[in-house]
């Protein structure tokens, strides 16, 4: 690629697309025809072409502030440089623990404890080795087993990957955790299409985890982990009374719950967090995205006090859990973070979110139409699920999807749903604009 003398890119478009070996992405369709994006603001994408357009997804379900916040943008510059990185070994600097205070008064109940990471793989298997430490600081060492969900996404560490459900990712690198077993996902088209928010229907699905607990023996099941609403499979929100009866049934055992709310967190669903939501207090909390709005990479394991207080025993001078990374906490990081959460209280995020809420379940209901199997939403999520075309399962999700982006949209497909949520700051006449887009996309694809 050739570079200005300055060392900058020439051009918009970067005449090798062929060293970035792309994540999650067909490579060679992409690159035959790429899509790029060159600045934002707002709810907006500038693409190398010039168009505006509107961002459907909230960058990768994380941007919930919109993109270039003032606010953010100057805390970030400013921590950078004051104090660009210091270790959290056996050290520390103060940002960390401020945040640590402000995040744990966001969250419900108990759970007054935060180990940071950065990212959401990252948080799913530190929240997994907590569990571990937790029963094995209990004297309950034989408690290894973890049971999933189907269609679950947990990230791509190999734990992550273990407790998950998504067929791609397990039959190429699932194996390596072999104690791990997996609920039933929630997803019937027969009985919950088109629910407006929870479905009536499925809670009894939950009484598969007491199959589970019977065939292992709870004696040797230390955590059930969950998306309390699943995103990366497409939206599908759980049923009134299932994530109750999860929370009664691993107390009644003895095993943790942890709630991944790497999507669900920071006022997608109009709360702080899902489980404030739901009004139900899981064990271990995963989270990472609107964290840190997306500016700079950031995960986090909430625990509540029974927990950290069984962990964090022993000597004094004593390490009581071997488990670190050396950008735990980063000052920038953390000076992002707590920008954002000024935001999320200054600007009433969460609470425009529960209010649009309303306006957003009538908009989704709105598409239906012959070509959709189901339509979905809670909060600020939605999902359009369309019939796949005979023969061609996924052309017309993706057909949508480059419909929705050539005309100023930008949505999550895949494979034959749109996921959809936007920022929390999205205006009404931006969402008349997302659904009147949607609504023509729908009518395009064959």
């Amino acid at each position: 690629m050739t570079a200005s003398p300055d060392g900058s890119a020439s051009g918009k478009v970067p005449n090798d697309l062929g060293p970035f070996w792309m994540p999650f992405t067909a490579n060679r369709q992409y690159k035959a025809n790429p899509r790029l994006l060159v600045s934002a603001e707002g709810v907006y994408y500038t693409s190398h072409d010039g168009r505006k357009i509107l961002d459907g997804q909230a960058g990768l379900w994380c941007v919930n502030a919109g993109h270039a916040h003032k606010k953010i943008v100057e805390a970030v510059q400013k921590q950078i440089a004051k104090l660009d990185f210091a270790p959290t070994f056996n050290m520390g600097h103060p940002l960390p623990f401020e945040l640590a205070g402000q995040l744990a008064a966001l969250t419900p109940g108990d759970l007054d404890h935060v180990f940071f990471c950065n990212s959401g793989s990252e948080a799913v298997d530190t929240a997994l080795k907590i569990a571990l430490a937790y029963h094995r600081a209990r004297g309950e060492g034989t408690r290894t087993r973890f049971i999933g969900r189907e269609r679950g996404y947990h990230g791509v560490g190999f734990g992550g990957i273990a407790v998950g459900g998504m067929v791609g990712n397990r039959k190429a690198f699932g194996n390596s955790l072999i104690s791990t077993d997996h609920l039933p996902h929630t997803h019937s088209l027969k009985d919950m299409a088109f629910s407006q928010g929870q479905p009536e229907w499925g809670a009894h699905l939950a009484d598969e985890l007491e199959r589970i607990i019977a065939l292992h023996d709870a004696s040797n099941i230390a955590a059930v982990i969950v998306e309390p609403v699943a995103g990366s499979t497409g939206v599908l929100v759980p049923p009134k009374g299932y994530l109750e009866k999860l929370r009664a049934i691993t107390q009644k055992h003895g095993i943790l719950l942890i709630f991944d709310e790497v999507i669900t967190g920071f006022g997608r669903l109009g709360k702080s967090f899902a489980a404030e939501y739901f009004n139900i207090i899981p064990d271990l909390m995963t989270v990472a995205k609107g964290i840190t709005n997306g500016v700079i990479p950031m995960g986090a394991v909430f625990a509540r006090d029974m927990v950290h207080d069984a962990i964090v025993t022993g000597p004094e001078g004593a390490i009581e859990l071997f488990h670190g990374y050396t950008y735990s906490g980063h000052p920038v990081a953390c000076a992002a973070s707590l920008a954002t959460l000024e935001v999320y209280r200054e600007e009433g995020l969460f609470e425009r979110a529960a209010k649009n809420a309303v306006k957003w379940q009538k908009l989704v209901h709105e598409l239906k139409d012959d070509k959709l199997a189901d339509l979905r939403n809670l909060g600020m999520m939605g999902a359009i699920e369309f019939k796949p075309r005979e023969g061609a399962p996924g052309a017309r999700g993706y057909e949508a999807f480059l419909h929705c982006y050539e005309n100023g949209l930008l949505v999550r497909f895949g494979p034959d749903v749109l996921s959809l949520t936007p920022p929390l700051t999205i205006s009404e006449s931006e969402l008349d604009f997302m659904f009147s887009t949607l609504r023509n996309a729908i009518k395009a694809v064959k």
